[in-house]
């Protein structure tokens, strides 16, 4: 079957979507903080946008629709896992030994620690904000929020991040005699 010159709206939706994807993974991992979990939560995003692609508007902003489809699938994905049950989380492990070069990986579990502590409210526009950098109003879009509630949660998501970043954590590093 030779092939006309044509453009389908399969390939059309490929090609917008496939440029959203880098962004869309990095705000699933920051969510899930699982690399498994995020990847299925684009696939799941990537689907739901595929099959909902003719209901999409034209004017709308691709980029906020595909973030909004992301965060209800991880919503959904929160309140599947609430409903499983309770599960050990890796704060009652107890804690491995690390090296002192790995200074740089320390602060970056002490960020995501201090992450995982906001509200989800508040860790989503952070993320989308201070991560994927969008702004106020798109981020307000994506949260189906108003604008005021997307300054104000930021404003207390900033705010309690430097209160659990600036309190520390206990060390782990383990002494050995």
């Amino acid at each position: 079957m030779a092939r006309t010159g044509k453009t389908t709206p399969l390939d059309d939706s490929s090609a917008l979507l496939e440029a959203q994807i880098p962004a869309l993974r990095r705000y699933a991992y920051a969510l899930a903080r699982e690399h498994e979990t995020a990847d299925d939560l684009v696939q799941d995003c990537l689907e739901k946008a595929l099959s909902r692609w003719h209901l999409r508007r034209r004017d709308g902003d691709l980029r906020a629709w595909l973030f909004t489809i992301l965060r209800n699938r991880y919503i959904d994905f929160l309140r599947g896992r609430r409903r499983r049950g309770a599960t050990v989380q890796l704060e009652d492990a107890p804690p491995q030994p690390v090296h002192a070069s790995q200074e740089r990986h320390v602060e970056i579990g002490d960020v995501l620690g201090a992450l995982d502590q906001l509200p989800e409210e508040q860790r989503s526009v952070i993320l989308l904000v201070g991560i994927e950098d969008f702004s106020y109003e798109e981020a307000a879009k994506v949260l189906n929020v108003p604008l005021g509630t997307v300054m104000s949660r930021l404003s207390r998501a900033r705010q309690k991040l430097r209160q659990v970043l600036e309190a520390g954590r206990p060390c782990l590093l383990w002494r050995v005699k």
